[in-house]
């Protein structure tokens, strides 16, 4: 199992770097024909004819599979090199673009501080927080709560915090300080009071 599942995961990667790709592309040919010297409807008409070919390629696609079911193993052998192709290439340049891994108390500090005098935030606060303060340009809620597991937080997927219905979020509870840090937590909670 350990022998497959570097391949898989390379596979896997690849296959959603191929869909975010061909997504992206397609929403920028479709964005490309807004027509910016007109106002209202007559503006988006040419979105919406690219939308219906985009629609209308798709069920010609369907169609052709459903007549030539064998054509699919032509397809999917197409996607499979993409997605091993795309996935050999994703993780290399992740690892050389980003920062140095951050410190597990930075962190918790910094959910402290989004925090408030509150048991709870929300991961969009948090993201919001981060976003202020110049970390994190161009994250989602789920990058950060990506990057929150991958360093041991525990995000919750029900937290009610800041009178807002529940979402994902950390809670207080689970951001006990590490033992090694104690001391200068409460040095610096002194000096800070």
């Amino acid at each position: 199992m350990s022998r497959l599942a570097r391949p898989a995961g390379r596979i896997a990667s690849g296959s959603a770097v191929v869909a975010r790709r061909l997504a992206a592309r397609a929403a920028a040919w479709v964005r490309r024909s807004r027509r910016e010297d007109l106002t209202g409807v007559k503006a988006a008409l040419g979105c919406w004819l690219r939308l219906a070919l985009l629609t209308l390629g798709l069920y010609l696609l369907w169609r052709l599979i459903r007549a030539v079911p064998n054509l699919l193993w032509l397809l999917s052998a197409g996607w499979l090199v993409a997605s091993w192709r795309a996935g050999r290439k994703a993780p290399a340049p992740a690892a050389e673009d980003a920062p140095a891994a951050p410190d597990v108390e930075a962190v918790r500090v910094l959910l402290l501080e989004a925090m408030g005098e509150g048991d709870a935030v929300h991961l969009s606060t948090v993201l919001a927080h981060l976003q202020k303060r110049g970390h994190g340009e161009g994250w989602k809620v789920g990058d950060l709560r990506a990057r929150l597991e991958a360093l041991g937080v525990p995000v919750h997927p029900k937290v009610k915090a800041g009178g807002k219905g529940p979402t994902r979020g950390v809670r207080r509870v689970d951001l006990a300080p590490s033992p090694a840090a104690a001391p200068e937590s409460s040095t610096a909670s002194s000096t800070a009071a």
